[in-house]
C-alpha cells in the first residue's frame, strides 16, 4: 500500500492494544467492535516478532559482523555493481528529504548505508549500522526484515514497529532478485525519521530495485555472450551432444542436440561425471566462467542409470526453499521460486496426484487458471525431468518423497497467499 496506513497518533494505540490482546490479526485498516487493526501485513509480522520472543521496548541485538566479513560478503554478494544505479535512483531523496539509503543481503545483513550525516548518527544509535543484522526474528517488525520474510516490497511507519524504540522512523523496502534464477540476493531499503513520511516512497523504492534487477539481468547476457564466443569454435570440434553453460546453467552454445534453456548444475560443482536432469549421465570440463558439459550416451541394452530415488522438499527457511534429487549417480539441489516451491508443496500433500483445476484451485482460489498452472508446471517438469509426471500432475512413481516442513505452521511459506498455504498455516482442512 502506498498510501499512509494510518494517522500518526492512531498507530501508538492500535499497536498496544494489539500487545494486550494478540487475537486482534487484522486485515485491511478497519473497525471491528471498537478496535482498530493493523494492516494484515503488519498484524501478521507482529505475530511473528511475538513468537520469536522479541521484547517490544528494546528488541534484541546479533553481533555485528566484522570488518573483514562484510567486505567478503560485499565482494560474493554480487549487490555493490548496482550501488551507481541505486544512488542515481535514490541518492538525491536520501539527502534532500534526510533519509538514508541501505542494501542488505539476503541474511538481512546491511553492506551498504548512505545518506545525511545526521540520519546516520541516530541510525548508528539505534543498531542499524554496516554488519548489523535486521531480520524480523531479531528486529521484529521493519521494511528491510519484513520485505524479506514476504518477498515483496512493504512499508513500516512509527508504531507499526513492533519494537518501541524504532517508533520515529519511517522505512520503505524491496527486495531484490537475481533475474538468472529468481532467486532473494538482497533488500534496498530506505529509512528516516517518522515526521519525513512520504507516501510516494514505496512506490520510488520498488522501481529502483526494479531498474537495479533490470541491470543484472543485462549484464548477465553480456556474460553469456562472451561464453559463446569462446565456447561455438570448440564446440564446432566436438562429436557427438555437447553444450557450454555459464556458472549458474544458462546455455551459451550447443552442438548435436536441440536447444537448452537452462541446465541444473549441483551445488558443488566440479570437473568428472555427474547425473543432470533432462541430460542424464554427463562429462564436466571447466571453461571460463563456465562448462562444457558432455552427454554420455548410454550403452544399448544398458538398464536407466541415476535414475531419481528420492526427493527432499525443504520448506524450513522462512526465506530460502529447496529440491534435493538424489539417484544411483549422486544428488543436486535447486533453490525454489516462491511458486514452485507452493506448487511441490502441494504434491508432496497428495501423492495420488492433482488435476491442473484442482492445483489451480490450491494455488489461486480459481479452478479456471489452469493456463497458468500448466505454464509453471511445465517449466518444473522441463528441470525436474524424471521426477514430476501429468495426468494428473504428480511425482513419479517410485520416488521416495519427504517433506521437511517449520516446526510451527505459521512459517509455512510465510509470503504464499495459496488458498492450500492459509489453510495449513491455519490448521484448517485444505479445500
Amino acid at each position: 500500500m502506498n498510501r499512509r496506513p494510518f494517522e500518526a497518533g492512531l498507530l501508538p494505540a492500535v499497536r498496544e492494544a494489539w500487545l494486550a490482546d494478540p487475537s486482534l490479526a487484522g486485515t485491511e485498516p478497519s473497525r471491528q467492535a471498537g478496535a482498530v487493526l493493523p494492516r494484515q501485513v503488519i498484524g501478521q509480522s507482529w505475530h511473528r516478532a511475538r513468537r520469536h520472543g522479541i521484547d517490544p521496548d528494546v528488541g534484541r541485538a546479533a553481533p555485528a559482523l566484522s570488518a573483514e566479513e562484510v567486505e567478503h560478503r560485499r565482494h560474493t554478494s554480487g549487490l555493490g555493481g548496482l550501488l551507481p544505479q541505486l544512488r542515481e535512483g535514490l541518492g538525491e531523496v536520501a539527502d534532500t528529504v534526510q533519509h538514508l539509503m541501505a542494501v542488505a543481503d539476503a541474511d538481512g545483513r546491511v553492506l551498504w548505508r548512505e545518506g545525511s550525516h545526521g540520519v546516520i548518527r541516530n541510525a548508528t544509535r539505534l543498531g542499524f549500522d554496516v554488519g548489523a543484522s535486521w531480520t524480523e526474528d531479531l528486529v521484529g517488525t521493519n521494511g528491510l526484515g519484513t520485505a524479506l520474510v514476504e518477498r515483496r516490497p512493504v512499508q513500516v511507519h512509527s508504531a507499526e514497529h513492533f519494537v518501541r524504540t524504532h517508533h520515529a522512523w519511517t522505512c520503505a523496502a524491496a527486495p531484490l532478485h537475481d533475474p538468472r534464477d529468481g532467486r532473494l540476493v538482497g533488500v534496498l531499503n530506505v529509512s528516516g525519521p517518522a515526521g519525513a513520511f512520504n507516501p510516494a516512497s514505496l512506490a520510488l523504492v520498488t522501481a529502483v530495485a526494479k531498474v537495479a534487477e533490470a541491470e543484472l539481468r543485462a549484464r548477465h547476457w553480456e556474460s553469456v555472450d562472451r561464453l559463446r564466443s569462446v565456447a561455438t569454435p570448440m564446440l564446432a570440434r566436438i562429436g557427438g551432444r555437447a553444450l557450454a553453460v555459464d556458472r549458474d546453467g544458462w546455455t551459451a552454445a550447443v552442438t548435436g542436440m536441440g536447444p537448452v534453456g537452462r541446465v541444473v548444475l549441483p551445488k558443488s560443482v566440479a570437473p568428472g561425471r555427474v547425473w543432470l536432469p533432462t541430460l542424464g549421465l554427463c562429462r564436466l570440463e571447466p571453461l571460463p566462467d563456465g562448462w562444457l558439459v558432455r552427454v554420455e550416451e548410454p550403452d544399448a541394452g544398458a538398464g536407466r542409470d541415476g535414475t531419481p530415488g528420492r526427493v527432499v522438499l525443504d520448506l524450513r527457511r522462512p526465506r530460502s526453499w529447496t529440491v534435493t534429487v538424489s539417484g544411483e549417480s549422486g544428488q543436486w539441489s535447486q533453490e525454489l521460486s516462491p511458486r514452485h516451491a507452493e506448487l511441490l508443496y502441494v504434491l508432496a500433500r497428495h501423492p495420488a496426484g492433482r488435476t491442473a483445476a484442482e492445483l489451480a484451485s490450491d494455488l489461486f482460489g480459481d479452478a479456471t487458471r489452469t493456463v497458468t498452472v500448466r505454464a509453471e508446471m511445465s517449466r518444473m517438469r522441463r528441470t525436474l525431468a524424471g521426477v514430476l509426471s501429468h495426468r494428473p500432475y504428480r511425482f513419479a512413481d517410485g520416488i521416495d518423497v519427504r517433506l521437511l516442513a517449520p516446526l510451527h505452521a505459521e512459517d509455512l511459506l510465510p509470503a504464499s497467499r495459496a488458498p492450500v498455504v492459509l489453510a495449513a498455516r491455519h490448521g484448517l482442512p485444505a479445500r
